[in-house]
């Protein structure tokens, strides 16, 4: 679902360099924002961020059957007992938080002026600056019709250059193929977490089998939906050639103000039907169109309290 028509804002859009987007002020406002994050969390160490995984930690989780071979120390006495019943005790297992921020850079996210890439970059860096500063393990990952590129995981404010690096190097381009890059996704990574998807969503085949990948695969999706204004209510009269900047597909369209109301109520229905489907499977999504402060967002986010755990 290339969007129509994008080739031509693309060209019109003013010379603002990926490799101008992070400068010193940038790294100002990430500063602020990881204050904020550590106010909205006042009072809650690192150590209460644990996984899902059941080990060996000190935190009570469950119990299960004996088995032969398991360790004497786990079994709850109290419970054989009263019950007659090996059971052994399970606890939490602490272990760094993983963040993987899933950063699409296909052809429909050069759309814009200022391109959505570089909202997206934006955000993209927001959040792994916060994560850094919270010792998570933090890892980026680009994708169009494929996986591209990868930063691996790492840890610690220090880091945030190598992710400024990184990101000034994307080389955007290609369809939009959410599932099968979430597939490999899923299959290359083992380490469960936090998997942030930062795209537009305009992917013919739809959204739906990427996410549940996440989800049956046991990562924990978190969705931002980028929107460049231009494409909820365009700007467009009269007779025009359309170009589908991922496909490259022509249409020649008489644009009146009945078919341009028509693509607004589309428009609206293609993201309510995004955002009904997050709800009920208890995802966070936010939606953000890029005339918003990139900064803006990322204090909505937090205050939701939805990257934060």
């Amino acid at each position: 679902m290339g969007l129509f028509g994008a080739k031509r804002a693309a060209e019109a859009a003013p010379a603002e360099r990926q490799q101008d987007l992070f400068d010193e002020a940038f790294l100002k406002k990430l500063e602020y924002l990881y204050i904020v994050s550590k106010k909205v969390f006042a009072g809650r160490i690192r150590a209460e961020r644990r996984s899902r995984k059941v080990g060996s930690g000190i935190e009570f989780a469950d119990h299960r059957d004996y088995a032969p071979g398991d360790d004497f120390r786990y079994l709850d006495w109290n419970l054989y007992g009263r019950m007659d019943k090996l059971l052994l005790r399970l606890f939490e297992e602490e272990e760094d938080l993983h963040i993987y921020l899933l950063v699409d850079i296909s052809d429909s996210m050069k759309v814009g002026a200022p391109p959505k890439l570089h909202y997206a970059l934006k955000v993209a860096a927001a959040l792994c600056y916060v994560g850094l500063a919270n010792l998570d393990r933090v890892s980026i990952v680009t994708f169009a019709d494929t996986l591209r590129d990868r930063l691996p995981p790492a840890r610690g404010k220090g880091r945030i250059f190598k992710v400024f690096e990184f990101l000034r190097s994307v080389t955007p381009g290609g369809e939009t193929r959410l599932a099968s890059c979430m597939r490999s996704f899923v299959h290359q990574n083992k380490r469960r977490g936090l998997a942030v998807l930062v795209t537009d969503f305009y992917d013919p085949a739809g959204y739906e089998e990427a996410l549940n990948l996440l989800r049956y695969n046991r990562y924990e999706p978190f969705a931002i939906q980028i929107v460049d204004p231009r494409e909820v209510r365009p700007q467009l009269k009269g007779d025009l050639q359309l170009i589908d900047c991922e496909t490259g597909e022509i249409r020649e369209v008489t644009v009146s103000q009945a078919l341009l109301e028509a693509y607004v109520r589309e428009h609206e229905r293609f993201c309510k039907e995004l955002e009904e489907l997050c709800t009920a499977k208890q995802i966070d999504l936010f939606r953000a169109e890029t005339t918003v402060p990139f900064d803006d967002l990322i204090l909505k986010i937090f205050r939701k309290g939805g990257f934060l755990r």
